[in-house]
């Protein structure tokens, strides 16, 4: 067995599978792509095996929806690509050199059929038929998925959110209870799970950045989606900050059941039996190491923005302030009642409108003003005195450049200055940064130690306990029922907000903090212990 079979293709190897996207950049590529489009029709029946009639019957029936028979499934690729265009007319004759060279590119695969011949000499010449080989088929899948997306389904997926964290549950008893099935396909569901999360976050901040870049878009079109976009992303701002601590707890408690043995238990149904176990399991202890990382920082890492939760938090954040931004400039835009879109679209008309050939060259000469200039535009120093309404022939005369008299252009201000890098200010400024996250941390640290009943916190502190606070405060309004409790964490440390028989008061330097029938408590966040192998938590 080679390198390449293993997974670990070598120069050659490559080449051949790049060669199996050819027919998306051959000269017939359309036509390429609706034969490969009849193979897929085909598998979603359940049939594997075409002859050239059989494309061409497929041809027909797809440019004739009248001849297509009733109830014929079709793939999800030859729906969405069908719906756009047209298929070509083509004979078996014309499709069988098309299906040869798909053959040579090893997109497809061939073999003799006996069973179609009549005669002696059909059979001598060898009816071939064909299907799709593994790698083509991938190939073909590429291509189509790239040809059928739409910006338009980018999202984010909020709703997983729930789903992880009962999966999480589910693994951690798996784990105590040494059931490898169990283990193994919650793992790899929760695998797929994040990788999709990961996937549909980038591909929807880049489909949003590419709106706030844009200048396609009209106001009429954004102003009607702008609020369902809005609440789309502060609800999964909302609900991942929710879900995060209760995610990082679900962790931990897996961890303390003990991670080799979860690993252990996930390689030996792993069914990729061309890897070795030891490779398996170091497959499974790096997307452990990556599901980990989503919810719980590293040891020694800052206190905040080192998971990956934390960051797409705040990027969904920074999303919100760039579609408010481009609310702004809209709504502005439109107040003022002329855009350059709108001048553009009137003096369309008045091309069209134009009679004759000379009155569109006369008016593109006065709207551009390519010819030689007559007349010369400045305003007065002092607008107040001389306003810009007054005509000509009343106002008096004003200096101008020679520049501008001679160019019709005012005159530049010279080559740019050079741009001076202030180095010790960004270090200043990361130093203060730096310093207000220390003093957070110290804030936090010292809350996490003490009552805070029994003293009147300061400034830092009375800080850090506001952010804790808003953080639980979103897992308090209930869907149903009540809410007997909520936590949050920031700065390495957890609050916990829990019912009490009566009212409670924190002292702080900004006055008295009352609490109605809860409590509030505040340790430093736990980190997951590493536990010897067999040992259980």
């Amino acid at each position: 067995m080679t390198d390449s079979d293993l997974g670990c293709p070598d120069d050659t190897h490559w080449d051949d599978r790049l060669r199996l996207f050819s027919f998306a950049t051959a000269e017939r590529r359309a036509d390429y792509l609706w034969v490969l489009r009849a193979f897929d029709s085909a598998r979603a029946a359940y049939s594997v095996l075409l002859h050239a009639d059989d494309v061409a019957e497929w041809l027909t029936r797809t440019s004739d929806p009248t001849e297509r028979t009733p109830g014929e499934p079709r793939s999800a690729h030859s729906c969405a690509a069908g719906s756009r265009a047209t298929a070509p007319h083509l004979t078996a004759a014309e499709i069988s050199p098309l299906l040869d060279q798909l053959h040579h590119w090893g997109v497809l695969e061939r073999s003799y059929d006996g069973t179609r011949a009549a005669t002696l000499a059909e059979y001598r010449n060898r009816h071939y038929v064909y299907q799709f080989s593994q790698a083509g088929f991938q190939a073909y899948h590429a291509v189509a998925g790239v040809l059928d997306t739409r910006v338009q389904e980018a999202s984010l997926s909020r709703l997983v959110l729930p789903e992880l964290l009962a999966d999480l549950h589910t693994l951690a008893e798996a784990n105590r209870a040494g059931d490898a099935t169990r283990v193994y396909r919650t793992l790899r569901r929760l695998d797929t799970a994040l990788s999709e999360l990961a996937a549909r976050a980038a591909h929807f901040y880049l489909g949003l950045g590419d709106l706030v870049r844009t200048t396609e878009i009209t106001p009429e079109s954004f102003l009607a989606y702008k609020d369902a976009l809005l609440a789309h992303m502060r609800e999964f701002s909302l609900d991942l900050a929710r879900f995060t601590p209760r995610l990082a707890a679900a962790v931990t408690a897996i961890e303390q059941t003990g991670v080799e043995e979860l690993i252990v238990l996930a390689a030996q149904c792993d069914e990729r039996v061309l890897l070795s176990t030891t490779e398996r399991q170091s497959d499974w202890q790096a997307r452990w190491a990556g599901l980990r990382g989503w919810f719980i920082a590293p040891d020694g890492a800052e206190p905040t923005g080192s998971t990956e939760a934390e960051r797409l938090r705040e990027a969904t954040m920074s999303a919100i302030a760039a579609v408010l931004a481009l609310l702004r400039r809209v709504t502005e835009t439109r107040r003022g009642g002329v855009s350059r879109e709108s001048a553009l679209r009137h003096l369309a008309g008045w091309f069209i409108a134009t009679p004759t050939a000379e009155g569109a060259h006369a008016l593109f000469d006065a709207v551009f003003g390519l010819g030689k200039p007559r007349h010369l535009a400045q305003a007065h120093p002092d607008a107040d005195v001389i306003p810009v309404t007054r005509s000509w022939w009343e106002a008096p005369p004003l200096a101008i450049s020679r520049t501008l008299a001679e160019t019709g252009r005012p005159p530049s201000a010279g080559a740019p200055a050079r741009i001076q890098r202030n180095d010790a200010g960004i270090q200043r400024l990361r130093a203060a940064q730096l310093n207000a996250q220390r003093a957070r941390a110290e804030a936090a640290a010292t809350l996490g130690s003490g009552d805070m009943y029994q003293r009147v916190l300061d400034e830092q502190e009375t800080e850090v306990l506001l952010r804790l606070l808003n953080a639980a405060s979103t897992a308090w309004v209930p869907v149903r029922g009540r809410v007997a409790g909520s936590t949050g964490s920031d700065s390495g440390v957890t609050l916990t907000v829990s019912e009490h028989s009566g009212p409670t008061v924190v002292r702080t330097a900004h006055g008295l903090l009352h609490m109605n029938n809860r409590i509030l408590t505040i340790e430093p966040t736990r980190r997951p212990r590493t536990h010897p192998r067999g040992e259980h938590g």
